[in-house]
C-alpha cells in the first residue's frame, strides 16, 4: 500500500525527536564533513593554517604530531562511546525493570543522550576524515588548524561526558521521569486541543450506520498512532462519500478487521481506498503523537508498581497522582477536537471518536483507586487530586463526574479501613463536593 507523504514526513520527524539513530547520525555526518572540508582547505591553501600559534604546533610541516593527535582522539572517542552506550543500556534496563517498560519511549526522546552520542561519534568522524590529510609523502604536510579543531572537540567531549553522567543520575530519578512524561503529555494536549473548553457545550455524537456502507479493512496490524484528518476530509469531499472511523487513536487493530465504513463506497476505486487507508499511521507501540492516554498510562504504570505489596513505595504513588492531576487539569481546560468534520458547513464528511474527559479520568485514577483501597496516604492524595481538578474546571458536568469518582473512592476504602481513617477520607471528599455546590 502506498504511504501518505505527510504521514511519512511526520513519522520521520517523530523519529528524529524520539530515537537514538537520526539525530546522532546527523551530528556525526556534519562533524565528519567539517573535518574533511577543513583539511581539504588546508591542503588547497597552505597559508590557511598560518594563524595557528607556533607554541601549539612548533612545526607546521611535521605530520607525525598531527597523526598521533588525530588517531589518539579518534581511538579515545570510540572507547568513550562504548562507555556511554553501556551506561545508557544499563539505565534503560534498570528504569524498565523498576518503573515500567513503557517509559523507554520517553528515555529515547532525551535530547541530552542523543547529543552525547552525536558529539562523540561526530568527533570520531571528524578525526577520521581529517587523518588522510596528515601525510609524509610526497611532501610532508600537517593540517594544524584541523588538528586544533580536533583538540577543541576532544576537550568539549570531556566536559560533556561529565554533564552526561550528571544528567543520567537525575534522569533515573522517578520524580524526573514522571515530570518529563507529564510535560510531554501536556505538550500533546496543547497541540491537538488548542481551544479553551466551553462549559455546557454538548459533545457531538458519532455518525450512526448509513445504508450502503462499505467496510474498509485495516491493511496491517498495529496501534493507530496518528490519523491525518485533513486528508480524510479532502478525500471524502472529493469522492462525495461519508467516512465513519470505527476505532480511535491508541486502539489496536488487527489486519483484516474493518477500520472505516464508507457510505456509497462503490464510488471509491481500489486506488482511492488505498489512499484513504494511507491516512492512518500504524505501529507496534503507542506513541504520543495524538495519544494523550498513552502518556497517562505510563504514569499509571509507575504508580501501580510503586503501591504494589512487592514494592510498597506510597511516596512514588503520591507523586504520580500529583502529576496525573496536572495533566487532567490541562485536559479539562481544553475543548476536545471535533468528532464530526463538515465541508461545506452542515455537510458531514468524516466521523471519528476522540478521547473524552470521563474516559481519560478513569484511565488516570481508576486502577490506582482499586489498588490503593488499603493505603490511606495514596487515597487521601487521590481525593485531593480530584478536588484540585474540580476547583480548576468551571464545567458543572465535569464537577459532577469528579464528585461521583470521589464517593466511589471513599466507598472502596470503607471495605478495608477503620472508622478513624474513614473520617479523614470523608472530610477530604467534602472538599470535592464543595465546588459543585454539594457540600
Amino acid at each position: 500500500m502506498g504511504k501518505n507523504l505527510s504521514i511519512l514526513l511526520r513519522r520521520a520527524m517523530y523519529n528524529l525527536r524520539g530515537g537514538f539513530l537520526i539525530r546522532p547520525l546527523i551530528i556525526a555526518v556534519v562533524l565528519g564533513g567539517a573535518g574533511a572540508l577543513l583539511s581539504s582547505l588546508e591542503v588547497a591553501y597552505p597559508a590557511f593554517s598560518d594563524w595557528v600559534p607556533r607554541s601549539i604546533f612548533p612545526s607546521h610541516a611535521d605530520p607525525q604530531v598531527a597523526q598521533v593527535i588525530l588517531s589518539g582522539v579518534a581511538t579515545s572517542m570510540m572507547t568513550v562511546v562504548s562507555i556511554v552506550f553501556a551506561i545508557l543500556l544499563m539505565t534503560l534496563t534498570l528504569a524498565s525493570m523498576q518503573f515500567s517498560p513503557r517509559i523507554i519511549v520517553s528515555f529515547s526522546k532525551d535530547r541530552v543522550t542523543q547529543w552525547t552520542l552525536g558529539f562523540f561519534l561526530g568527533t570520531f568522524s571528524y578525526c577520521m576524515a581529517a587523518l588522510p590529510a596528515a601525510r609524509s609523502l610526497p611532501c610532508p604536510f600537517a593540517p594544524v588548524a584541523t588538528v586544533l579543531g580536533a583538540m577543541v572537540l576532544a576537550l568539549t567531549c570531556v566536559g560533556w561526558l561529565l554533564f552526561f553522567i550528571h544528567h543520567i543520575s537525575q534522569a533515573i530519578s522517578v520524580n524526573h521521569i514522571v515530570d518529563r512524561i507529564a510535560r510531554e503529555t501536556e505538550a500533546i494536549i496543547d497541540d491537538i486541543m488548542p481551544w479553551p473548553h466551553q462549559p455546557g457545550r454538548l459533545q457531538q455524537e458519532t455518525l450512526d450506520a448509513f445504508a450502503e456502507e462499505v467496510p474498509l479493512a485495516s491493511p496491517e496490524s498495529g496501534y493507530i498512532r496518528f490519523i491525518d484528518t485533513p486528508r480524510l476530509l479532502d478525500l471524502a469531499k472529493q469522492h462525495r462519500v461519508r467516512i465513519r472511523i470505527l476505532r480511535r487513536v491508541g486502539h489496536f487493530i488487527p489486519a483484516g478487521v474493518p477500520l472505516v465504513m464508507v457510505s456509497k463506497g462503490e464510488r471509491l476505486a481500489p486506488e482511492d481506498a488505498e489512499r484513504l487507508l494511507s491516512a492512518f499511521d500504524f505501529g507496534p507501540t503507542r506513541t504520543l503523537q495524538q495519544d494523550v492516554e498513552f502518556g497517562v498510562l505510563q504514569i499509571v504504570d509507575i504508580a501501580l508498581k510503586a503501591i504494589s505489596p512487592a514494592v510498597n513505595d506510597p511516596s512514588t504513588g503520591i507523586n504520580c497522582v500529583d502529576q496525573l492531576s496536572r495533566i487532567m487539569i490541562r485536559f479539562a481546560a481544553r475543548q476536545p477536537p471535533e468528532e464530526l468534520l463538515c465541508d461545506p458547513p452542515g455537510v458531514v464528511r468524516v466521523s471519528l471518536a476522540w478521547l473524552q474527559f470521563p474516559r481519560l479520568l478513569d484511565a488516570a485514577f481508576e486502577q490506582i483507586r482499586m489498588y490503593a483501597k488499603g493505603d490511606v496516604a495514596v487515597s487521601l492524595r487521590l481525593l485531593r487530586a480530584l478536588g484540585d481538578i474540580a476547583a480548576a474546571t468551571p464545567d458543572p458536568e465535569f464537577r459532577r463526574i469528579l464528585v461521583e469518582r470521589g464517593w466511589r473512592t471513599v466507598a472502596g476504602c470503607a471495605e478495608k479501613l477503620g472508622p478513624d481513617e474513614m473520617k479523614e477520607l470523608r472530610a477530604r471528599q467534602e472538599t470535592i463536593a464543595a465546588p459543585a455546590g454539594e457540600a
